[in-house]
């Protein structure tokens, strides 16, 4: 894996400008090579870091009818509930673009979080099996085009924890918590082995609340101890950390 791209910016809204950019510029790449967008949403403020897309002149010169929207983690609750992922996603972004539902890929509800997790993977198989998904070559896993990946305070990406055995799932592409350290406990979600097979990941964090978990990530010591999940992030394709003042400040 090449090293990651390190982007730093002064305030959220500069990070807001850069990732809009930089998404319609892999919108366009994509679609043209492969005739879709495929992109993985998470939750807590990236969709809002996201708005800039729903603007002038993305709003008008992005080809939406081409994206395909999945959920890297998801609480098991009804989609209309407000901890729900795609109920963020739709009320903060996707009830703003031009995206089929059809294109739209939430969780099936009234699922216990096993059964959700699994639907879902199932789901996935069936996108690779008609060739809407591609997959990795190097894996086998479905090859994303982008994902964009939010990172908690404690480092966590996606709903996979510090300690919490599902980090180091190897096989399953979805699997699924009971326990999570942040309500609500039960959610399902994308392993490292899936992320690490997209062809490109951005990893957006802002805020002073990050800073500690950047500095161990990007820090001189990361190869020191105990590593954060954070730090499980190793795409086949290309990494692209967007960063704000606030997150970067404890690095030296």
């Amino acid at each position: 894996m090449a090293p990651p791209n390190v982007l730093k910016f002064e305030t959220e809204e500069q990070v807001a400008v850069a990732l809009a950019n930089y998404i319609a510029d892999l919108s366009a790449k994509f679609i043209a090579a492969n005739g879709s967008f495929s992109v993985v949403l998470s939750g807590g403020t990236l969709i809002d870091t996201m708005r800039k897309l729903v603007e002038p002149p993305y709003i008008s010169s992005i080809d939406w009818s081409k994206w395909l929207i999945f959920y890297l983690d998801e609480r098991v609750v009804p989609l209309d509930h407000p901890d729900c992922n795609h109920k963020l996603a739709v009320d903060g972004f996707l009830s703003k673009v031009a995206i089929r539902d059809s294109n739209i890929y939430p969780i099936k509800e009234g699922l216990s979080p096993e059964e959700a997790a699994d639907e879902y993977e199932q789901r996935l198989k069936h996108l690779v099996a008609n060739k809407t998904l591609r997959t990795s070559a190097i894996t086998g896993f479905p090859k994303f085009d982008l994902m964009l990946l939010g990172m908690g305070p404690d480092g966590h990406v996606a709903s996979l924890f510090c300690w919490h055995f599902q980090r180091f799932e190897k096989e399953k592409w979805v699997t699924f918590i009971l326990d999570s350290p942040k309500p609500p406990s039960e959610r399902i979600t994308f392993t490292f082995p899936l992320i690490n097979s997209a062809s490109e990941i951005a990893m957006v964090v802002t805020g002073e609340d990050a800073a500690d978990a950047v500095k161990v990530a990007l820090g001189p010591h990361a190869l020191y101890g105990y590593p954060l999940p954070v730090q499980k992030v190793s795409p086949e394709g290309e990494l692209t950390w967007f960063l704000d003042k606030a997150a970067t400040s404890q690095l030296k």
